[in-house]
């Protein structure tokens, strides 16, 4: 009775490295389809029988995903009332899995455009990763090689369509608080907290406060300034000088929103009976201002459940197109927000 070849004698026979039979015999990925062709003819030759597998000969098994979040400055941005969630739903769903994560941050600029990429995706030490809050740009010449195994959560890419995405309905989302405004009876109504370069979720926010405005035929009242509870409270002054007929603002949000509101109780006018706000995303701490925030819900949870799947079911899949995730938004209706008369 012959004996089983080793894995040596193929590499032997098929004059390959013994790492690539490796590879290809445990239908493991990054194995060109010619090469793994070469070693599995040399395996057929020399009697070697292979398992057969339900999974796809490219698939990839997870065991520890990356979680990339962005920093500035040496200063970490991940744990804020937005994203703490989002980490929230991904350790919940890996654990449910045994899944491990791993955490790192990306270092960006005052854009949130990363400038540097971490060791362990360098070194390809992890299975998958999961980008949260940060704009791949002239960073993507490594993983774009890499883009079946990463998924973007609020992050964005020049070339976007090649990866899978997790993203907020922010145009939608807008447009729902804005009209919320028009329906309370408000007619004049500010933006605060974006600018016209501003990072893409927050130019959607802006794109949806103009569309909803423009299908009620309103002007828009916008005053720039970027995503900071201090910058927003001198825009909110700014924007009240020079346009004292605002009855109502949509900030970007809650966090921009807070400085809003604190800027309009100092200028000595009353939220909301002189002027109504609304935030976007909900954070923990909306519910606890005073007034309570009236705002945009985000499951910020779910998204970090549906990256983790995401990332599963590519690695079961890895041929399929790039799916892009969009959560909806819902009013969230507290304490500053009121109906006026027309």
């Amino acid at each position: 009775m012959n004996k089983k070849p080793t894995l040596r004698a193929i590499a032997d026979y098929a004059d390959v490295a013994l790492s690539t039979v490796s590879q290809v015999l445990n239908n493991k990925p990054n194995v060109s389809p010619e090469m793994r062709h070469r070693v599995l003819a040399a395996a057929a030759n020399l009697g070697y029988r292979t398992k057969i597998s339900s999974q796809s000969p490219l698939s990839v098994e997870i065991k520890t995903i990356g979680f990339l979040t962005k920093r500035r400055n040496g200063d970490a941005l991940s744990f804020n009332p937005f994203y703490s969630p989002i980490i929230a739903g991904a350790e919940a769903e890996c654990r449910r899995h045994n899944i491990g994560l791993m955490y790192a941050n990306i270092e960006v600029d005052e854009h949130n455009h990363a400038t540097s990429l971490p060791s362990i995706l360098l070194e390809e030490r992890v299975d998958a990763v999961i980008v949260l809050g940060a704009f791949l740009e002239e960073t993507l010449g490594h993983i774009s090689t890499r883009a079946s195994q990463i998924v973007l959560v609020d992050a964005y890419t020049s070339n976007g369509d090649d990866f899978d995405r997790v993203l907020v309905d922010n145009v939608s989302g807008a447009m729902k608080a804005v009209k919320h405004l028009i329906a309370q009876g408000h007619r004049n109504i500010g933006l605060i907290g974006s600018e016209f370069d501003s990072y893409p979720s927050i130019a959607e926010r802006r794109q949806g406060y103009l569309a909803a405005l423009a299908q009620h035929n309103l002007v828009s009242f916008i005053e720039d300034s970027v995503l900071d509870r201090p910058e927003a409270y001198e825009a909110t002054k700014r924007l009240i000088a020079r346009s004292p007929e605002i009855t109502a603002i949509f900030a970007c949000n809650d966090n921009v929103a807070i400085g809003v509101v604190n800027a309009l109780q100092d200028e000595g006018l009353r939220v909301p009976d002189q002027v109504s706000v609304i935030g976007f995303d909900n954070i923990d701490l909306a519910q606890e201002l005073k007034p309570a925030l009236t705002t945009m819900h985000v499951d910020k949870v779910l998204m970090g459940i549906v990256a983790v799947r995401h990332l599963m079911d590519r690695a079961v899949h890895p041929n399929r197109a790039a799916l892009k995730t969009l959560v909806s938004t819902q009013v969230i209706e507290r304490e500053t927000v009121r109906a006026i008369h027309k």
